[in-house]
């Protein structure tokens, strides 16, 4: 009999109607003579609402006991699904994840899955139950409760489905599958039918919300297949998977945009070795996450430009570090808050010749203007201003053939 890991999403979750149509969709699998494990969100809203609370009893929440708050979300939400498929007749518990347990790594609010004891899990399967276990959440060695990061429950599906070797595992949310580009900045983004791990990573990182980043790099390291569909809908959905040789040999898989970037220019910085450590040290002590990075040398060599880009809620903290830094010398320095990073995505790129030159055609075709660029093998990525972002992403969408 095979056995099928299914995640349902906050939104899945929202509301009494929505639970109930939850454990219709559980129901088919068991007609359907499938072991059925269900994975939980907390309903939508809920985890917000905690963490509002929070900041009003302190703006410094010890972070273990936020942890403990905000993981309270998913077992209400648990408890329902379990209570409701008792209902109906069908053998079921709640399991919250330190009574598996879901053994976590790493600091609060960012730990990661280590190891899942899932003797009990499988006995309860065996015996034709659906277990229903809080996503989001874990335990560490000292017997605390951990949560993995927002949207992690799609990581604790990923982790579950690989410790009880699960045949299936599929995250049901609010949308029918991975789209082209943001179905909400471009009319005629396209469901994409199977696409690579790689590439959803990308496209994770790049401002896809459809996945986390972490949980698309558990999926690749355990090879696990993850199928993601609507609870709303009975449209097939996108497989996320390894590479194939059966696979569509479209050269771009999708495009990514970002809303929360903020580009910075350090101009004259005195160069020697090691200056470019000295301006990032005290951003990376500081958890700012630097992305795009660009240097320029003059031509006497004595100074560089430095350009780079972070998130946009780092732009305060970041400009305090820059500006008491004593170990750099500049003429200047520049923030532009109104940038966005649009990046086009695809393992085709790799043996595909004049994909740079087709992308910078396109965008000065309509007269974007280009600020910053990144590569890898399977991206490119751009920083335009914001206001160019959609426009940006309808002519690369037609250049590359995606409508």
């Amino acid at each position: 009999m095979n056995t099928v890991v299914l995640k349902f999403g906050g939104t899945s979750v929202g509301n009494v109607d929505r639970i109930k149509k939850v454990c219709k969709i559980i129901s088919f699998y068991k007609k359907n003579k499938k072991r059925v494990l269900v994975v939980s969100s907390a309903m939508s809203g809920a985890t917000n609402d905690l963490v509002k609370i929070s900041k009003l009893i302190s703006h410094n929440f010890d972070k273990a006991e936020y942890d403990t708050l905000v993981s309270t979300g998913e077992q209400t939400s648990c408890a329902l699904i379990a209570g409701r498929l008792n209902h109906l007749g069908i053998k079921s518990r709640s399991w919250m994840s330190w009574q598996i347990p879901v053994e976590t790594e790493g600091a609060h609010s960012a730990a990661r899955i280590s190891r899942i004891n899932v003797r009990e899990l499988n006995n309860f399967l065996k015996q034709g139950g659906v277990p229903v276990v809080t996503g989001f959440q874990g335990i560490n060695n000292k017997n605390r409760i951990t949560t993995i990061g927002r949207s992690g429950s799609d990581a604790t599906a990923i982790m579950l489905a690989k410790f009880i070797k699960a045949d299936e595992c599929i995250i049901y949310t609010d949308v029918d599958g991975v789209y082209t580009t943001d179905p909400r900045q471009y009319k005629n983004a396209k469901k994409i039918k199977k696409i690579f791990y790689d590439e959803m990573l990308e496209m994770a990182s790049l401002g896809s919300k459809v996945m986390q980043p972490t949980s698309v790099q558990d999926a690749k390291l355990n090879n696990i297949n993850i199928q993601v569909k609507s609870s709303f809908r009975t449209n097939t959905g996108t497989l996320i998977t390894g590479l194939k040789k059966s696979f569509s040999d479209k050269i771009i898989t999708g495009i990514s945009s970002t809303k929360n970037d903020a580009k910075i220019t350090i101009v004259g910085v005195k160069d020697r070795p090691g200056i470019a450590a000295s301006i990032f040290k005290p951003l990376s002590k500081n958890l700012i996450n630097v992305d795009m990075v660009v240097q320029n040398i003059s031509q006497n060599g004595k100074e560089t430009d430095l350009t780079f880009t972070i998130k946009s809620e780092d732009f305060k903290k970041t400009e305090k570090l820059i500006k008491k830094n004593k170990k750099i010398t500049y003429k200047k320095i520049s923030f532009d808050k109104n940038v966005s990073k649009v990046s086009i995505i695809g393992v085709g790129m790799i043996t595909s010749p004049g994909i740079t030159y087709r992308m910078f055609r396109a965008l000065a075709s309509k007269k974007i203007n280009i600020l910053v660029i990144s590569t890898s093998e399977i991206k490119i990525s751009v920083l335009v201003s914001r206001e160019n972002v959609k426009k940006a992403i309808a002519v690369l969408h037609k250049e590359f053939n995606l409508d």
